[in-house]
C-alpha cells in the first residue's frame, strides 16, 4: 500500500504527464475544456479514461456507451498488462511521432493508438471464450476507426500505427514489440487456408505505407519493408525489403529501424 504523500507523479508518470497537458490545454483552448474535462480529468487513472474515450467512440444504436465502458472496465481492471501496453503504445508514439508534442494527444485524438487499444480489449476477450463479443468491438473497430484487426491476432507493446487508415491484420499474425507501420498496411492470407496462415512480425521492425505481408512468412527483428512492397517470402532479421514482390536490397540501415522511422532506401543501398 502507497503512502497517501506518495505523489502519482511517482508511481505513474505518463498518467500525471497526461494530466498536466490537460490543464495546460484548457488554458490555451477553453472551448475545449468540456472535451478534456469528461476524457481526461475527470478520472483518476489512465485506465478509466480510456474505458470512457473507448466506449464513446465505439458505442452505437446495438449496444450503449454505458454498456460499453462497463466491459471495458472489466477487461482492464482483469488484465492489469492492458494498460501497461497502452502507456507503452503513449510513450512509442510520443517518441517515434514528430506530429505528436503532447503525451494526451493520441489519447484524445489519434485513432491509430484508440484502435490499437480497443483491439488489445477484443483479444482478452477472445482468449476468454467471449468471441461474439469480441466480434462486435472488432466490426466497431473497423467501422470507426478503418482499423480491421482479428481479435484471435497477437500483438506486442510499444506499436505505433502513424495515420492508421485501411489496416488489416489476419487471425493468426503476430506482432511483436516495439513495432512501427504506417497507412494501408495489410498482414494477411493468400487463399482459404485455414489454420495459422498470417504473417509473424518480428520485433523493432518498421512497415511502410502500403506495404501488404501476405501468407505464414517471418519478418526477421529490426528489419524494414519499404512502402508499397508485396511481401511474400520470410525476411531475415535487420534487412531492408522493397518492390513487388519483395526482395532484400540492403541492410536495415540501422539498429532500430522502427523508433528512427527512416524511410528512406538510399543508405541501406549504399547511396
Amino acid at each position: 500500500m502507497f503512502e497517501q504523500s506518495t505523489k502519482v507523479s511517482e508511481v505513474d508518470p505518463i498518467w500525471a504527464q497526461v494530466q498536466l497537458e490537460a490543464r495546460q490545454a484548457i488554458v490555451d483552448e477553453p472551448l475545449l475544456g468540456g472535451l478534456v474535462h469528461s476524457s481526461i480529468l475527470h478520472h483518476d487513472t489512465l485506465e478509466r479514461a480510456l474505458s470512457y474515450r473507448l466506449a464513446l467512440k465505439l458505442a452505437s444504436g446495438e449496444m450503449s456507451e454505458q454498456l460499453l465502458a462497463e466491459i471495458i472496465d472489466g477487461v482492464l481492471a482483469a488484465d492489469t498488462g492492458l494498460g501497461h501496453a497502452a502507456r507503452a503504445d503513449l510513450a512509442a508514439i510520443y517518441d517515434r511521432d514528430p506530429a505528436c508534442s503532447r503525451l494526451m494527444q493520441p489519447l484524445l485524438y489519434f485513432k491509430g493508438f484508440q484502435a490499437v487499444q480497443a483491439y488489445r480489449v477484443s483479444h482478452w476477450l477472445w482468449c476468454e471464450g467471449r468471441k461474439d463479443l469480441a466480434y462486435f468491438i472488432q466490426m466497431r473497430n473497423s467501422e470507426m476507426f478503418g482499423v480491421d484487426i482479428h481479435p484471435g491476432a497477437q500483438i506486442g507493446k510499444g506499436i505505433m500505427i502513424d495515420h492508421a487508415h485501411s489496416i488489416v491484420v489476419g487471425e493468426t499474425a503476430v506482432v511483436g514489440d516495439n513495432v512501427s507501420m504506417l497507412h494501408s498496411v495489410t498482414l494477411g492470407g493468400t487463399g482459404k487456408e485455414h489454420d495459422d496462415r498470417h504473417p509473424k512480425i518480428g520485433d523493432g521492425v518498421l512497415i511502410g505505407a502500403g506495404a501488404h505481408v501476405l501468407g505464414n512468412i517471418h519478418v526477421g527483428h529490426c528489419s524494414r519493408i519499404a512502402a508499397g512492397s508485396v511481401v511474400l517470402e520470410d525476411i531475415p532479421p535487420m534487412k531492408t525489403v522493397a518492390g513487388v514482390p519483395a526482395k532484400i536490397v540492403g541492410e536495415a540501415g540501422c539498429s532500430q529501424p522502427s523508433i528512427s522511422m527512416d524511410q528512406l532506401l538510399g543508405k541501406s543501398m549504399g547511396k
